[in-house]
């Protein structure tokens, strides 16, 4: 692990962010671009289940490895990270809340949770009065059609909550924080880059997903806890994924 004091550490994790930026960029733009416009066109429920099965192994793969890197070069970081961010004024505003009391956590929490109840229920509700469900982006194609899919849908929901999470919310942030030295670079390019690699969904769906990763940064930071942000996350997809197409269509009575 990548030592704060030593002078090389810096320059070592900007080559690893620039590598990394511009991976992620060429895959957005033109790997997940072509096999999602490609996924659009298969027909066969076998040939959509073996292209969801390879997004689940690639995400694990690409997303949790460079997670587990980053974090083992600058793991060192994440709490430097968090200790400058607590130091904003409205990081001492927040913290001053939580030592006035014990509740204020489980209450945000709580409140998170009635926004994405509530947004499925009048995601459901907008979805039976017409003849397609409401998307954020080009993302209907992906919408499980069979018991099969929805299965594969509700795993990746959960390995993109856990994956992406560890490395758009913990490991980006070191990195770019070790890096720069600056907590709002780490927040703001993180945010931003977890936005572009929507970009095979259209602008709508970059927009989308900037705005929802800046909700889970909020969530982490003020939580403290990945966990928290993992969660959030994973019920975000499930709710796209699994139980919009079962509330909705009924998928899980179609067998094949």
């Amino acid at each position: 692990m990548l030592s704060p004091e030593d002078p090389a550490t810096r320059a070592i994790l900007l080559a690893v962010l620039a590598g990394l930026v511009a991976l992620l960029v060429y895959r957005a733009v033109r790997k997940d671009r072509n096999e999602f416009q490609r996924f659009k066109r298969f027909e066969r429920t076998r040939n959509r289940q073996r292209m969801m099965r390879k997004w689940f192994l690639d995400s694990l793969t690409m997303f949790g490895g460079s997670a587990v890197i980053i974090l083992l070069l600058a793991g060192q970081f994440v709490l430097l990270f968090q200790r400058q961010v607590d130091g904003w004024p409205i990081g001492l505003w927040w913290r001053s809340l939580l030592a006035g009391t014990g509740g204020l956590v489980p209450g945000f929490a709580t409140g998170l949770a009635i926004a994405v109840v509530g947004g499925t229920i009048a995601a459901v509700a907008l979805a039976r009065r017409s003849e397609s469900v409401p998307t954020i982006g080009d993302i209907g194609a992906l919408l499980p059609r069979n018991r099969p899919e929805l299965v594969l849908g509700a795993v990746l929901s959960v390995n993109a909550g856990v994956v992406e999470e560890l490395l758009f919310r913990l490991a980006v942030p070191a990195l770019v924080f070790g890096a720069t030295g600056s907590a709002s670079a780490a927040v703001v390019g993180s945010v931003l880059l977890f936005g572009s690699l929507h970009f095979y969904q259209g602008w709508p769906g970059i927009v989308g997903a900037t705005v929802i990763g800046a909700m889970l940064m909020v969530l982490y930071l003020a939580t403290g806890s990945i966990l928290a942000a993992i969660v959030a996350h994973a019920l975000i997809d499930l709710r796209s994924l699994v139980l919009i197409p079962m509330l909705v269509f009924g998928v899980q009575r179609v067998r094949a």
